[in-house]
């Protein structure tokens, strides 16, 4: 019996398996408004068998993309873009989720084939970025972000509640709030980007006040029975990383307390000089420990798309959800093929009926 292939369940959902497409960013939106490129691609990730699939890191306001071609949904109309793109996610057996962030100082950067760094002044496509201390991000990203006002940090965090509200009514049956990779939330959390000495920076209550300010309001207005998720860096690989993580499972105790149903464990990346040990599954030992420590449901992306990997880190409870992008991008109908590979009887039957018909018979 594969642990991969088991159903599992969180508030209301159930997903048919343990595979979850992680969001990834297309950026080809325009004005953060979707169009059929984002419908064709969500769809063909759905039908490919996974359990849940994100949608991509959406912007809650407009200076909150990373780059101009980043989904938003801060108003109505963008929100009105991804009702399809959700029918598609469902029709195909799939829970349709989406992940809202604010990209603070990293935002207004170029598209990744057209420089993935800061637009540069003076050029009409790019905004001012904000951040909570007037700190730039280094290397490719230098611009300096302006120091983000109390006025200001109540704005962005309404500006979640609308977004979580809009995705509310668009369908999403999970949401996940983007606390990671450097972006604003993250950047309150870590002292290399949080240089305040309001009740917003100085000690790790105070650091984690934003976010978990945040989350208490989207809790609001989230519906009680569907899963509320936080993707969060626990590390920095900085050479600091048993004091962070202390200090990163005890917030994520608060955002348990607060009522948040499942963690998705990633990496800070709030400065660019870091000794991350990429290789397959390498978050796997520190998901477990924060599960374990925090008493959470985990996740987690990076390393885990090889069926024997993925199927391993589940069976041996280091990982709820299994977080697997770059491979269904080449293949999108991986959930199919892991379940061959791991020998799951009747494996054409993770695909949807009219797909599985026709394998079925040959």
């Amino acid at each position: 019996m594969s642990a991969l292939f088991q159903p599992f369940q969180l508030k209301d959902i159930t997903l048919r398996n343990r595979i979850a497409i992680p969001p990834m960013c297309q950026y080809m939106a325009v004005d953060g408004l979707l169009n059929d490129w984002h419908l064709s691609h969500y769809a063909s990730m759905a039908r490919g068998g996974a359990g849940l699939v994100i949608a991509e890191a959406t912007a809650v306001a407009p200076e909150g993309r990373i780059t101009p071609g980043c989904a938003g949904i801060w108003n109505d109309a963008q929100a009105q873009a991804f009702v399809p793109l959700v029918q598609a996610i469902k029709a195909a057996g799939s829970v349709p989720g989406i992940q809202i962030g604010h990209a603070g100082r990293k935002a207004s950067a170029n598209l990744p084939w057209e420089g993935d760094d800061h637009i540069a002044e003076g050029d009409a496509r790019g905004w001012p970025t904000i951040a909570p201390s007037a700190i730039a991000y280094g290397a490719g990203l230098p611009k300096l972000p302006n120091a983000m006002s109390l006025d200001d940090i109540t704005r962005v965090r309404q500006n979640f509640v609308d977004a979580a509200m809009r995705a509310r009514d668009a369908g999403f049956e999970w949401l996940e709030l983007h606390f990671a990779h450097g972006y604003l939330a993250q950047s309150f959390f870590s002292a290399h980007s949080n240089q305040r000495d309001d009740l917003y920076g100085g000690s790790v209550e105070n650091r984690g006040r934003f976010l978990l300010e945040t989350l208490k309001a989207v809790r609001e207005v989230w519906p009680e029975s569907l899963p509320l998720t936080v993707r969060f860096g626990v590390l920095e690989y900085d050479g600091r990383d048993e004091q962070t993580m202390l200090e990163s499972i005890a917030l994520v105790r608060d955002f348990k307390a607060a009522g948040m149903d499942m963690l998705s464990v990633s990496v800070g990346f709030t400065i660019a000089e870091t000794s991350i040990p990429w290789g397959p599954a390498f978050l796997a030992p520190v998901a477990e420990r924060v599960r374990r420590e925090a008493n959470v449901p985990v996740s987690s992306a990076w390393g885990f798309g090889t069926p024997e990997i993925a199927e391993r880190v589940v069976k041996d409870q280091q990982l709820d959800l299994v977080m697997v992008g770059r491979a269904h991008l080449a293949n999108p109908h991986w959930a199919y093929f892991a379940a061959k590979e791991l020998g799951v009887e009747r494996a054409s039957w993770t695909l949807p009926a009219p797909y599985a018909h026709w394998l079925a018979r040959y």
